[in-house]
């Protein structure tokens, strides 16, 4: 009988390991069904973002300038630049006129910025034929120099309408910076010429080229003359 109950007993210290053995499996198992369940959900995609608008620092506080964004933004920034600059030979604060020598001369190019309602107005114009001696319709070099025949780049003020002689009404120009300082006395001037009319334009692709002029067609020198006046800024750039 000892030996049969020594029997019983290491059979029930087996059976009792096998027991313990078995439970620690299973609660070593159990920490990886819970990491599992555990697992973060998957990320949300990413929210598209859609960048603001470019805006225009006003002069003064209004709508935005130009919101069709018809002239380039580092040519209006430097118009308004040169606005600021010479605030003290520029009186009329009410609109801007810009022109683009990197356009071809058969696109709009002088644009009118109502610096009130922030519209934009688009004009064609001619270049001088010393910026432009192939005739090709865009403006590549520029000088100041008198009998040059080239266009000028820089800041302009309006000096008022006159009835002129050998063009014609025109309104007159003085160059504010040493690019176009030259110009009262080259004559610079906006006037009308049969080489920007729509008919020109429509045979030969392009306008034809001033002596540094700002030739436009009748019709739009007619609109643009009056408003024009005296102490306005004109500021062209390439």
């Amino acid at each position: 009988m000892h030996g049969f109950d020594e029997r019983l007993s290491r059979r029930g210290l087996i059976v009792g390991l096998a027991a313990l053995t078995a439970s620690c499996a299973a609660s070593a198992r159990k920490p990886q069904v819970a990491m599992a369940l555990a697992a973060p959900p998957p990320a949300p995609p990413p929210i598209a973002v859609t960048p603001a608008p470019l805006t225009v620092p006003a002069l003064t506080v209004g709508p935005p300038l130009d919101p069709t964004y018809q002239i380039r933004r580092p040519l209006l920034h430097a118009a308004l630049d040169a606005l600021k600059r010479h605030r003290d030979r520029v009186p009329h604060e009410d609109r801007l006129y810009i022109v683009d020598f990197q356009r071809h001369s058969s696109k709009p190019r002088l644009f009118r910025l109502d610096l009130q309602t922030g519209e934009v107005v688009a004009f064609r114009t001619a270049h001088g034929r010393g910026s432009d001696p192939a005739h090709t319709g865009f403006a590549q070099t520029f000088s100041n120099t008198p009998n040059s025949n080239a266009s000028s780049v820089g800041a302009y003020v309006t000096a008022g309408a006159s009835a002129g002689s050998k063009h014609g009404p025109n309104v007159l120009l003085d160059g504010l910076e040493p690019t176009n300082s030259e110009a009262r006395d080259r004559a610079i001037i906006v006037h009308a010429a049969a080489y920007c009319e729509p008919g020109y334009l429509a045979t030969q692709g392009k306008l034809g080229r001033s002596y540094g002029c700002f030739s436009l067609c009748q019709a739009d020198l007619v609109a643009l003359r009056p408003e024009m006046d005296a102490g306005r800024l004109l500021f062209a750039g390439a």
